[in-house]
């Protein structure tokens, strides 16, 4: 089984937690493609969706699902997502597409965060993928020098404007051995608009796929 089948087989999981009526989250990304593509075959069950990126919503809208401004859609029953790393604690690293904020927002406003994700995304500890931090243009040096207080080695992504019109830092070398807190002091830095860890409102539910099929952890 390949790694995009293991993708796509949690992906399918996710929707049985789909329920009837209302609007739900989607996230962004190669696994949340996947419960798009799936969501398609039921999207009569639902009234629409909040997407957490310009991609996600063009994605959404092709398959004719409706695609919700969150201000109109009020709090969310579920939101589905994928992850670049998770624990077994389902504190999460999210923002390798540079939707974080966005994804951060829907996460909050929701009552329960399904993440999809394959079996390679299940680490002991955080900080093997680069932490992104999405910072506001003009404070991205002094940023950068406080991340590197923190132990990090921040690197710019070239070329790369969040939907929201920022730029990102991507940490290398974080160890992330706490990271409610660590999320907390990063989130404080003057000029971070979020980073990406998803710990002080981590998933509900994991849903892994393997190559022995999928795993659900709460």
């Amino acid at each position: 089984m390949t790694q995009d089948d293991m993708k796509k087989a949690a992906a399918l999981a996710a929707i049985e937690y789909v329920g009837s009526g209302g609007v739900i989250g989607v996230g962004t990304g190669s696994t949340a493609n996947h419960f798009i593509d799936a969501l398609a075959a039921i999207r009569g069950r639902i009234d629409g969706a909040v997407a957490s990126s310009n991609a996600t919503a063009e994605r959404l809208k092709k398959h004719g699902i409706p695609v919700i401004d969150l201000n109109a859609a009020g709090s969310l029953k579920l939101y589905v997502d994928g992850a670049d790393e998770s624990t077994r604690h389902l504190h999460l690293v999210k923002g390798g597409g540079g939707a974080l904020t966005r994804e951060k927002i829907i996460a909050a406003a929701s009552e329960t965060f399904v993440c999809v994700a394959d079996e390679s995304k299940l680490v002991d500890v955080l900080g093997r993928f680069p932490l992104p931090v999405e910072v506001i243009p003009m404070a991205r040096s002094y940023v950068a020098r406080e991340l590197v207080k923190l132990g990090g080695e921040p690197v710019f992504r070239q070329g790369f404007t969040t939907d929201n019109g920022n730029v990102i830092l991507d940490v290398h070398n974080l160890e992330i051995l706490n990271p409610v807190e660590l999320e907390r002091i990063i989130n404080q830095i003057t000029g971070t608009v979020t980073n990406g860890l998803f710990a002080q409102r981590p998933a509900d539910i994991l849903i892994l796929g393997t190559g022995s099929g999928v795993k659900t952890l709460r």
